[in-house]
């Protein structure tokens, strides 16, 4: 094995001058508990003292020519001679170090973080070159330059600023891009979990662009660009981006209410994602109290609290039970006997939905069956034409559409089952049951 090390030390030094860090490199998979220009420093000295060795018990004028330049490019190397060049691999890169360690931390100045990640972009030029070394050396223990770069510049920053580095899930990532010589960062969002109530209707929950104008503004929209003046997302973004100083904000909710309902109940569950923010150590007590007041008589925060990116996707994909009070009311006179009967017959039976026309130009026209779990008359109006109604059902359940039948695509609906035109005049949502976090 050691005459194989010095075969490849060998052959890598005749391509010409190289540095500690490029030599050893080639040898990163050996010597664990090494650094890299240690095994190259090793390495070069261990060549350098076989070339003289041997040059002592040979005559072989091909080895021995062979041997000496061999000798002479280590010393070179070793800076036992003083005309030494650059290495001819990374340009004199792994001299830069330091100063490209500088280049993160005033890159990082004004972030608040605990982890980080250094990434490096090299050169075309550089990638050449190590490509060139492999098929010199046609060695198995190497490892590419830039993992050794991120490594070592990754050390030094840690050392400056008392941060850790994370291979995982880093705070920011930091891109040195050598031909540019600049550093670029990559950060992470930050990921705010809650549930909100929403108090008042006519408010949807994310920006709504204008049909008209798709969002660049025109007359119908007030040259706003959006169908509504608010939302809960907009309501819930100005204290998120004034506590972390993030360049926007993306709001994640597990399902949506249509905008003339009511989010009553112990709330509906989101996540407010603030992207690049310069603050991470926020108070979500004091957020939270400023939201409220900021948004107050439309939309309540509660229960704020941080979690990761896979929060996000966990509340997309989490199966919810919601519980609506549904305000009802008939084209024709109903009997509490006869109202009770229909409702029976909807809680014993697989509801199958198409979807509803009034969302038909944005959803797959699909069939669904859903499952109601229950259905509570709260009460009647004296004269039959009202009703008010709790639905305790599946998750994905058009309600509006049990009540009306929607021209036949729910089945069976309230409608149908009084021989009466019915309609949802108010819908409140009151509760949003299942684990999302």
């Amino acid at each position: 094995m050691t005459g194989n090390i010095l075969e490849t030390a060998s052959a890598i030094l005749k391509e010409g001058p190289i540095c500690d860090h490029c030599m050893g490199r080639m040898f990163a998979k050996l010597s664990t508990g090494l650094s890299n220009d240690q095994r190259g420093a090793a390495a070069k000295l261990t060549l350098a003292m076989e070339a003289d060795r041997t040059r002592n018990e040979t005559t072989d004028d091909s080895m021995l020519k062979l041997l000496s330049h061999s000798s002479i490019y280590a010393r070179k190397s070793l800076k036992m001679d003083s005309t030494l060049d650059k290495c001819w691999v990374c340009n004199g890169l792994f001299e830069q170090l330091d100063a490209w360690a500088d280049r993160v931390v005033d890159a990082l100045d004004g972030y608040e973080f605990d982890t980080f990640l250094i990434g490096t972009r090299p050169s075309g030029l550089l990638i050449e070159n190590e490509e060139i070394l492999w098929a010199a050396s046609g060695t198995g223990w190497s490892e590419p330059l830039k993992t050794e770069m991120n490594r070592e510049v990754g050390r030094r920053v840690e050392a400056r600023l008392g941060k850790k580095a994370d291979l995982k899930i880093p705070h920011i990532t930091a891109l040195l891009d050598i031909n540019r010589e600049n550093v670029e960062l990559e950060i992470r969002s930050l990921y705010i979990y809650g549930r909100y109530r929403k108090m008042v209707r006519g408010i949807p929950q994310t920006r709504w662009p204008c049909r008209e104008c798709r969002g660049k503004g025109c007359e119908r929209c007030n040259f706003t660009g959006a169908m509504y003046p608010e939302s809960v997302d907009e309501l819930i973004k100005p204290e998120v981006l004034k506590a972390t100083e993030s360049v926007d904000t993306v709001f994640h909710g597990a399902g949506r209410e249509d905008i003339d309902a009511l989010m009553l109940g112990s709330g509906r569950p989101f996540i407010v994602e603030a992207e690049e923010p310069l603050r991470r150590h926020i108070d979500l007590t004091r957020l939270q109290h400023r939201i409220n007041r900021h948004a107050a008589g439309k939309v309540e925060v509660e229960g704020l609290k941080f979690v990761s990116h896979r929060a996000v996707e966990a509340i997309k994909q989490a199966k919810a039970d919601k519980v609506y009070r549904l305000r009802v009311t008939f084209k024709g006179q109903v009997s509490e006997e006869k109202l009770i009967s229909a409702i029976d017959v909807l809680t014993r039976t697989p509801i199958n939905q198409r979807t509803p026309t009034r969302v038909s130009h944005r959803r797959a026209d699909l069939e669904r069956v859903r499952t109601i779990h229950n259905i509570e008359l709260e009460q009647i109006s004296p004269d039959g034409l009202k009703a008010t109604i709790v639905v305790n059902c599946q998750g994905g359940l058009y309600v509006k559409e049990l009540v009306s039948g929607d021209e036949g695509r729910t089945v069976p609906n309230l409608a149908q089952g009084l021989g009466v035109e019915a309609k949802v005049t108010e819908l409140d949502v009151i509760k949003v049951e299942g684990t999302f976090i």
